[in-house]
């Protein structure tokens, strides 16, 4: 099996204002490429040339050492890249009533799920990402990973995620990074994520 990179599923543009084409179109075309590329070279030759990339991520013990940082690197770049596209969308619909209630019981509130998550992306120091994640209780958690670190390989789920490399925001909002989370917290596709959530629990 050849790593692939999946198709966007919508146009580079569908995400204007809030993130714009040309970034859409680097990010995913040459970004999310360059991971896959990089994974199926590391990659050949060996039984995880055959396997899923989450399950790979789920025991990095099991990679041989010799590519194991190469693995978590690329792997991990296409992992995150995979479902970050499936998150975003312009009116994708509603938290559901189910994990509404999971944000009040992890949260307080689903605006507190809101700020933390923003918050805790923003201080992100360097490259990385912010996921909204179940934990082994099933219980919602919010958690930051490094560069291209997966929160699979911690044992937890995630169900959304925002990219705070500076490739992910740069072209329109430079360093302005709170600027480019508030409005890509905007697009999120609320219809995939109740179903990523449901899955999980």
């Amino acid at each position: 099996m050849t790593f692939e990179v999946p198709e966007l599923g919508y146009d580079f543009n569908a995400l204007e204002p809030n993130v714009d084409a040309k970034t859409m179109e680097i990010h995913h075309n040459k970004h999310h490429a360059a991971y896959v590329a990089k994974l199926n070279a590391a990659v050949e030759g060996t039984e995880l040339a055959d396997m899923e990339v989450n399950d790979i991520l789920k025991d990095l013990d099991k990679i041989p050492e010799n590519i194991r940082q190469a693995v978590i690197n690329h792997g991990g770049g296409h992992s995150n890249h995979s479902l970050f596209w499936q998150v975003l969308k312009k009116d994708g619909g509603k938290p559901s009533q189910e994990l509404l209630e999971a944000m009040k019981e992890a949260f307080d509130t689903p605006e507190n799920c809101h700020i933390k998550f923003v918050e805790e992306a923003g201080k992100v120091f360097g490259s990385g990402w912010c996921w909204l994640v179940v934990n082994k209780d099933k219980k919602l958690e919010i958690v930051t990973t490094k560069n291209q670190d997966s929160p699979i390989s911690s044992g937890l789920t995630p169900i959304f995620c925002i990219d705070v490399w500076e490739h992910a925001y740069y072209l329109n909002y430079q360093n302005k990074r709170p600027e480019y989370l508030e409005q890509i917290t905007k697009v999120i596709n609320w219809d995939k994520v109740n179903k990523l959530y449901q899955e999980a629990i």
